[in-house]
């Protein structure tokens, strides 16, 4: 039962409107606003997502639901003058799901509902065409032992295929009535065995499992992956729509098709869509027959094609964004389905994004939200070299841009399998249905034999970024036989091909790539303002011109030399977050530090680090001149120290065979004793960072005397260095205070000699549970706090980075404990928190205190909002990250403004 009496759990097409999607779903609330645009929608009802989410938590309909839908019902059988499944004359119904967000193929559609062995005679007789009549119920009978009934879909495809090669035909529809019969007969005999039950005859029963079904899909396998894929919340529920049905079956005169009011591949203007004569609308998106393109409905139905172009105008006016849109004409008439705002590729986001602030549609802002910082880092992957010598294999239709190289599979569970063995898979199909969505995920790119734009294989892929060839009708696809063949070459599993998303071009062997564009133009090579720019490149452009305009967030680099600090530059860094100094310490510097490790006396010691000291000191004037006139956060050294030292094993062999020889090396016998003395059970949570510095006497003294020296010498030489000197794995303010004095009087001695006032701050990682903690006494002793959520993850989970993702991670991901990787987006409840704390802590002590964050996550979409929500100055990113990060550094702001000005 219903906590609430009063509750409404059903919705008439005519009630909602497009604001309403988390009650009735994106499909029902855009076909609620529809009909409010006065557009020819059949009338139906939605039965909302308040209905799923009772069904689920209680295992049962909400009792009031079947009341609920026999008044809609009898509301609709009025308006159409018919009843459900009546028998001289049936009104028939669609269901179908509906999202609060787009998951395509996460249900599919049940069409005819309300046919059997009687009103199918009815509806051949109203209709004029029995093989029509047929077709519809063999049809239902097919989706419904599907979707409804769980049997397996191929059963049913391999009876059309003996039917089809029984008659010696290709397509269903030069199937006629007489074969249409016999395939329904074996269709019922087909749910019979699979299902352990006769294919209900009652029309109420039909409609009544069918919405049962599209609740029960809310939780399938594939819907999990798919919301876990898109980061998609799992307690929303799904929406029911019910539909009376329309009909393209019923003659060259009818037909279905999808329509986008721009090219979802590129954000072109122009007449883009599939077109199917003669079919029902799961046809088009299935693949199962090839289209023809929407312009050439223009000359089939030139009336039905002025109205579609009139409706798409209207509803892309309206929605001020691409389209996407499903229609039917039944004899002549046009009925709009669906419709939605388009998932599209990454360049079409940014150029649709600036043409709608172009015609007036939007504001930059909106512009702004339009697109994101994953499909920056998309529109930044490589793209094939035009001028390589390529074998080209076929062409087939560029449904979604790319580059992509991999084996090539021909079925999901190999692409998942080899993919999770390290290999780049290319998933090769005749047409993708749902449940092929994880292989989908787990392939570089997608290829496949049928189908066009907006197929199944084209929509998902385009949503999910990944590379794909639709419709290649010249590729034979083998599934069987798990082979593909293009004339006398034969595909094998495991052959490599590459399939070009941008193109359609398929190619056999792997073609070679160079820089995208976008690339070229974050380095400087390629300028937006030039007469012949990439257009794509002046989208750019223009929204990361508006993002670095309106953020707050400053975007810093992770760089440990002036290669990659010069390159973070060119991407548009204002300084580096994070310089890990340990990386210079590694190649023939190794053996300085094995001295130092290994010194016994002061004397030896001083030695040690007075030679490392010189080439410290010229790593950071590299730097400095570098990034000059802005911030560099330089990080003490933090590594344990076994990571200087030869593996255990490998020198405990060593000197055992040197010792058979009766040859042993004094220095090995030394090295193996520091082994043996530094080994520890966790070195992550061991002697590292300030623990380091605390160990061994002059360690960060030599460091920071490097530092000091380094910005004097660019100082003398009319620099600007601005260093920041930052303690890492601080966990009390009283480590923090005795590496701070230390460093003021080194630095003081600096200065001293040099005759400078160099200014350095000092700062701390808080990359602790207990330093976010007592962030308030940290803050004492620090000028900026630095947060390494890397570590302050792993230790508020308890978890060893690269232990756990290559053991269990996968296991939690698919039980749904994490949505995503808390590595990859950072873990708000958690580690958020006691960021939070530790900001809010900290600037209560020191108002002034500079809070950035220099962990991976200071690169992700996500992250960066709540590193914008929580106050902090600057985020810290890998070098290729950066522009990812000024975007959504942009987006949070604008984001942050709409929300004050609601």
């Amino acid at each position: 039962m219903s906590e609430n009496k009063d509750q409404k759990f059903v919705y008439d097409f005519t009630e909602g409107n497009r604001d309403l999607k988390d009650l009735l779903g994106g499909k029902g609330a855009n076909l609620a606003e529809m009909t409010n645009l006065g557009l020819p929608v059949p009338p139906g009802f939605t039965i909302t997502t308040e209905a799923c989410k009772v069904y689920l938590e209680s295992g049962t309909a909400p009792a009031e639901l079947r009341e609920e839908v026999s008044a809609h019902l009898a509301a609709l059988e009025a308006k159409m003058g018919k009843k459900l499944g009546q028998s001289d004359d049936p009104l028939l119904v669609s269901v179908r799901s509906g999202a609060k967000f787009s998951m395509p193929g996460m249900m599919d559609t049940v069409l005819n509902i309300g046919l059997s062995d009687d009103s199918v005679k009815g509806l051949a007789a109203q209709a004029g065409n029995e093989r029509f009549a047929w077709d519809s119920y063999r049809r239902l009978i097919q989706m419904f032992g599907k979707t409804v009934l769980d049997v397996d879909g191929e059963l049913f495809e391999e009876a059309l295929d003996e039917a089809k090669a029984a008659k010696k035909v290709t397509v269903d529809t030069d199937l006629d009535a007489a074969d249409l019969k016999k395939l329904v007969t074996r269709f019922k005999k087909i749910v019979a065995k699979q299902a352990g039950r006769d294919f209900p005859q009652d029309a109420r029963e039909q409609l009544d499992l069918a919405v049962e079904a599209v609740f029960n899909s809310w939780n399938t396998d594939r819907a999990k992956l798919y919301r876990r894929q898109e980061r998609i919340p799992s307690d929303l529920g799904t929406a029911v729509n019910v539909c009376s049905m329309v009909f393209g079956n019923l003659g060259p005169d009818s037909g279905t098709g999808v329509a986008f009011t721009r090219d979802p591949a590129s954000g072109h203007a122009g007449v883009y869509g599939d077109y199917l004569q003669n079919a029902q609308g799961e046809d088009v998106v299935a693949g199962i027959r090839n289209t023809v393109p929407l312009a050439d409905l223009e000359t089939i139905d030139k009336a039905s094609y002025d109205q579609l172009m009139t409706t798409m105008t209207t509803l892309e006016n309206h929605y001020k964004d691409l389209c996407d849109i499903e229609f039917t004409i039944e004899r002549g008439q046009l009925w709009m389905l669906q419709t939605r705002v388009g998932k599209r590729t990454a360049g079409a986001a940014f150029r649709i994004a600036t043409q709608l602030v172009d015609q007036g549609l939007i504001t930059e802002a909106e512009a702004l939200q339009r697109v994101t910082g994953h499909q920056l880092a998309q529109l930044m992957f490589p793209r094939f070299d035009e001028d390589a010598k390529t074998a080209l294999l076929g062409r087939g239709i560029a449904a979604s841009p790319g580059a992509a190289v991999g084996k090539a599979v021909f079925d999901s569970y190999t692409a998942v399998k080899w993919s999770r063995s390290g290999e780049k898979v290319i998933l090769i199909r005749r047409e993708t249905n749902p449940d092929d969505l994880d292989g989908m995920i787990a392939s570089e790119g997608i290829l496949t034999s049928r189908g066009g734009k907006t197929s199944h294989a084209a929509v998902v892929a385009r949503g999910m970024g990944k590379t794909c060839v639709c419709g290649a009708e010249e590729l034979d696809v083998d599934t069987k036989r798990r082979r593909m063949t293009v004339g006398e070459t034969v595909i094998e599993e495991g052959d490599v091909v590459s399939i070009d998303g941008s193109t359609g071009k398929v190619y056999l062997g792997e073609v070679p790539v160079v820089p995208s564009p976008v690339v070229e133009y974050f380095e400087g090579r390629m300028h937006a303002g030039a007469d012949d720019a990439d257009e794509l490149v002046a989208a750019v452009h223009r929204i990361m011109a508006y993002a670095d305009r309106v953020r707050r967030l400053r975007v810093r680099a992770n760089a440990d030399n002036a290669e990659d600090a010069l390159r973070a530059r060119r991407f548009g860094a204002q300084g580096i977050g994070l310089c890990r100094t340990e990386h210079m310490f590694l190649g023939e510097r190794r053996e300085l530090v094995e001295r130092l490790i290994l010194a016994d006396t002061d004397e030896e010691r001083e030695a040690a680090l007075s030679a490392l000291l010189p080439l410290q000191k010229k790593d950071f004037v590299e730097l400095f001149e570098a990034m000059d006139g802005l911030p560099v956060t330089v990080r003490l050294l933090d590594p344990p120290l076994h990571e200087f030292l030869p593996d255990i094993t490998e020198l405990s062999v060593r000197v055992a065979l040197a010792e058979s020889r009766k040859d042993a090396n004094e220095n090995d016998l030394r090295l193996l004793q520091a082994v043996h003395k530094l080994h520890e059970q966790n070195p992550m949570l061991g002697l590292r960072g300030v623990r380091l510095g605390l160990v061994i006497p002059g360690l960060f003294k030599m460091q920071v005397r490097a530092i000091a020296e380094a910005a004097a010498e660019r100082k003398n030489a009319k620099g600007d260095p601005r260093a920041e000197i930052m303690v890492p794995l601080v966990g009390t303010v009283q480590e923090l205070e005795i590496v701070r004095d230390e460093a003021v009087q080194v630095i003081a001695e600096v200065e001293a000699a040099t005759g400078t006032n160099l200014k350095l701050s000092i700062g701390t990682m808080i990359e602790l549970p207990r330093a976010a903690l007592t962030a308030a006494q940290i803050a004492e002793a620090a000028q900026f706090f630095s947060f390494g959520t890397n570590d302050l993850t792993q230790t508020v989970w308890g978890f060893s980075r690269d232990d756990v993702e290559a053991s269990f991670f996968t296991a939690y991901l698919e039980k749904g404990i994490f949505g995503v990787s808390p590595f990859e987006t950072i873990d708000k409840d958690g580690v958020g928190s006691l960021v939070r704390h530790a900001v809010k802590q900290g600037r209560a002590t020191r108002p002034d205190l500079k809070l950035g964050v220099c962990g991976e996550h200071g690169g992700d979409p996500e992250s960066v909002h709540f590193f914008h929500e929580v106050g902090l100055d600057y985020v810290s990113c890998s070098p290729f990250r950066i522009p990812v990060a000024r975007l959504e550094a942009g987006r949070a702001a604008a984001e942050a403004k709409g929300s004050d000005s609601r």
